[in-house]
């Protein structure tokens, strides 16, 4: 009704209308009050994410855990959003248009093709409707793991006319002779211990939710079993990495039970890793971890045996034995992100600010220039270093000079300046090797899974345990920098080794030359 002129004359009709716009009223306040309510959520939604990513260093979570805070920020927020639409739907009689970000499905996944047709296709006029076209969606269904049994029959042969005896094919060879799993089964357990995350104990919880009672010892003696049969692989993965002549390395916790103590020991997981790939190199990238008790260089000379050429590590002084014992075998080139990290650090404190910014941005700047050189060739990654990025270098070295002078060497930013200075010689390998990145950052990434299958496993059972541990971990991120299936990989390697494989030919099962079957 758009004017008073428009009102009924009956007292009755217009108290109908009174009651109605009141209970819309009622409505529409219910609607703003959860609304306002809801604001309130997503305000402390966005404040909980800005603490989570820029909160400080005592509030602030590691990457791993901010992904899983993330995560549940993320769900509440649409839960709050699915609330909005419901009110939408009830005062405006239809939900608002969303913006939909639907991606799409590969091709090679099946279809199950399903017509939804109308209750009668009888026109009014008595003739029967023609298709003249149809609307097509795909939506993405997940079937839970399925299990199945794999029944093995091996007839027996007599003959009938002498007594020739029976012939029968051999029985073929399986991971665990007599048991259970077939190699897929092993290969899903490591899959989902290493890659995914799930302690044994946690896919035992699933396995039982199907019917199927696995003890975690027995998930243990599985993956015991496909570690063993895997060490020849593991060890040419590790000296096909030790024939290249630039590597990187790094190290990281690894928790061990002590059970004389009752207590964790400390051991760690060294990681070697080659990934050639921003300068064109054509050998395939690869991670090998180690398991060693402690931390000291003697355990990395001893990983890196036999290895000549340049080692892109952190500031770590261990690696300082590298080129003390080794002569001019090893060269070590340092790492920028690291250099940047201690300037960053006093920037955040807000003491000697100016000295800090300054270094982080002629930082910025080399960043930079090695994007726009990414892919490039060493001869013209180094070309275009001694181009743009020496002038740089020696602006610094000025700067840093000058700084050094200004400042207290106890200081966070003296410390934080002598800190370049003692590696600046490895600092600026990378103006004169064009294979050389400008930070280590390529094997950080490989012991991120390392760090995410601690938190959940919490530490290992046995330093053999943490040998198995960083072996199998080593062949599946090998297989995901090579951008292929461990799954597949893993079934498929352990059928070849238990049908023969011979060891002269062991290079044919590294991951980067697997070739899946279709």
């Amino acid at each position: 009704m758009n004017s008073a002129a428009d009102l009924p004359d009956d007292i009755d009709a217009l108290k109908a209308i009174i009651v109605a716009q009141q209970e819309q009223a009622g409505v529409q306040a219910g609607v703003i009050a959860r609304k306002e309510d809801r604001i309130v959520q997503l305000e402390k939604l966005v404040a909980d994410y800005k603490r989570a990513l820029f909160g400080a260093k005592s509030e602030k979570v590691c990457p791993e855990q901010f992904e899983l805070a993330l995560e549940d920020i993320e769900t509440a927020q649409e839960a709050i959003h699915a609330e909005d639409e419901k009110d939408d739907l009830q005062v405006r009689g239809k939900p608002r248009p969303r913006k939909a970000n639907r991606g799409s499905l590969p091709k090679h996944l099946p279809r199950i093709e399903e017509v939804i047709e109308p209750e009668n296709i009888v026109c009014d006029c008595g003739c029967v409707r023609h298709v003249i076209g149809e609307d097509v969606s795909e939506r993405l269904d997940i079937v839970p793991a399925q299990f199945r049994v794999i029944v093995t029959r091996r007839p027996k042969y007599a003959c009938r006319s002498c007594e020739g005896g029976i012939t029968q094919a051999p029985a073929p060879a399986h991971l665990i002779a007599g048991g259970m799993p077939t190699e897929a089964t092993v290969a899903h357990v490591i899959v989902s211990k290493y890659a995914d995350h799930l302690p044994l104990y946690r896919q035992a919880q699933i396995y039982s939710r199907q019917g199927i009672d696995l003890d975690r010892s027995t998930l243990a003696a599985w993956v015991g079993r496909a570690a063993f049969e895997l060490t020849p692989v593991y060890d040419a993965l590790l000296a096909s990495l030790k024939r290249s002549n630039k590597l990187f390395m790094d190290e990281t916790v690894a928790p061990v039970l002590d059970p004389g103590r009752k207590k964790t020991k400390t051991g760690y997981f060294w990681a070697l890793a080659r990934d050639d790939r921003p300068w064109g190199g054509e050998d395939p990238p690869g991670v090998a971890f180690t398991y060693a008790p402690g931390r000291s260089g003697q355990y990395a000379e001893s990983i890196l045996k036999g290895f000549t050429g340049t080692l892109q590590v952190d500031g770590y002084a261990g690696y300082n034995r590298l080129l003390k014992h080794q002569g001019n075998a090893i060269r070590l080139a340092y790492c920028w992100a690291h250099a940047r990290r201690k300037l960053f650090e006093v920037a955040k404190s807000g003491k000697a600010t100016p000295i800090a910014d300054a270094g982080i941005a002629q930082i910025r700047e080399l960043y930079q220039i090695e994007k726009d050189i990414r892919g490039q060739s060493p001869a013209d990654r180094m070309a275009a270093r001694q181009d743009r990025s020496k002038p740089i270098i020696k602006q610094m070295e000025i700067w840093l000079k000058d700084s050094r002078a200004r400042v207290s060497a106890k200081s966070p930013i003296g410390e934080a300046l002598k800190y370049i200075t003692k590696y600046w010689a490895g600092l600026i390998e990378f103006l004169d090797d064009g294979r050389v990145e400008l930070d280590s950052n390529t094997v950080e990434r490989t012991i991120r899974p390392i760090a995410l299958n601690r938190k959940n496993a919490l530490f290992a059972g046995h330093d053999a345990g943490a040998q198995n541990w960083a072996m199998l971990a080593s062949l599946i991120e090998t297989c995901k920098l090579n951008a292929i299936d461990p799954h597949a990989w893993l079934t498929a390697t352990l059928q070849a080794i238990l049908n023969g494989h011979k060891q002269s030919r062991i290079d044919e099962l590294m991951p980067w030359n697997y070739h899946p079957t279709v």
